[in-house]
């Protein structure tokens, strides 16, 4: 009893090949759903740069001068308060 490897995993294919597309489409409903939940239009982008489209690395947010201020300004303080309880509580030995 002799097995055609070949049609089998051809078969095998095809049929992790409709499975994909119907994971696919499950996937696009879900997305439309969440969409229209929050307010965004429903408008499905075509189904070939949906596929090739991948997240690309989000851009870091740049803090302002005003905030890096306001942070150097919280950090001092921080590190002053932090030598000021240092200094009280252990005593250098000689």
């Amino acid at each position: 009893m002799s097995v055609d490897v070949t049609s089998t995993l051809r078969e095998a294919l095809s049929k992790l090949s409709a499975e994909k597309q119907r994971i696919e489409r499950q996937a696009a409903a879900l997305q439309d759903a969440l969409r229209a939940v929050n307010g965004a239009s429903v408008s499905r982008p075509s189904t070939d740069s949906r596929v090739a489209t991948r997240r690309t690395k989000q851009r870091s947010r740049r803090m302002s001068p005003a905030a890096r201020k306001a942070v150097s300004a919280r950090m001092k303080a921080y590190w002053a308060k932090r030598r000021g309880r240092a200094s009280k509580g252990k005593k250098k030995k000689a």
